[in-house]
């Protein structure tokens, strides 16, 4: 148990910046996406471990107590068929009374060590959850830093193609000049179906005047 948990233990708290600072590298990102991904695994092997080891020291308490029910019981049993001068009873009583006895004390010391080891879990789980937080934090600063890094890269290069590129900058000349058409073209066409709803709303009001006019 304490090979494993060292194992898990060290594996969890390499110095992850001294991983990403290896000149061989090219892709810190990657490295620990693929880091993060075996400490998430491993952390879930020490959750199991210590759920297991909760279901153990419940066990223990459980067998304890009924250990020394039984006991007290074979106790007091003996001290009633010795008075009754029942000396075989008496005697099985006794016997039993001591093989339970000490069933306490084995179960009494398997319990403490269950206790002690489960309170070791709890602290390597701890910190192997709390390093794993910080590799995820970390993680997503990386993530950050690399979409920036992608779109200056990628505006940069669309700039100096405009730029240096002499084919590239008469196809940016021809989309402005569309878009700009485009643009001319829709204030247009706003522009009369504007009015043709001006005039067809004075067309509609001057005939209603006019049958206003006949009634009368």
């Amino acid at each position: 148990m304490t090979n494993l948990l060292e194992r898990i233990k060290n594996t969890v708290m390499a110095d992850i910046n001294h991983l990403l600072d290896k000149k061989e590298d090219k892709n810190p990102l990657a490295l620990l996406n693929q880091y993060v991904r075996e400490c998430e695994k491993e952390t879930d092997k020490v959750k199991k471990l210590l759920e297991r080891q909760y279901k153990l020291k419940e066990e223990f308490s459980k067998e304890l107590h009924q250990a020394e029910e039984m006991a007290e019981k074979r106790k007091r049993q003996a001290e009633v068929a010795s008075k009754a001068g029942e000396e075989e009873l008496s005697a099985y009583a006794q016997q039993e009374q001591a093989h339970f006895e000490e069933r306490v004390v084995r179960l009494a010391e398997s319990l403490k060590n269950t206790e002690q080891q489960l309170r070791e879990i709890e602290t390597k789980y701890m910190d192997m959850k709390h390093k794993l937080k910080d590799m995820k934090i970390r993680q997503m600063e990386l993530m950050a830093k690399e979409n920036i890094t992608k779109a200056h890269h990628t505006m940069n290069k669309v700039l100096e193609e405009k730029q240096v590129n002499p084919t590239n900058q008469a196809r940016f000349n021809e989309m402005e000049q569309y878009i700009d058409k485009l643009e001319e073209k829709i204030n247009t066409e706003y522009f009369k179906q504007t009015m043709d709803e001006k005039l067809a709303a004075l067309e509609k009001n001057q005939l209603k005047k006019e049958d206003d006019s006949i009634s009368l």
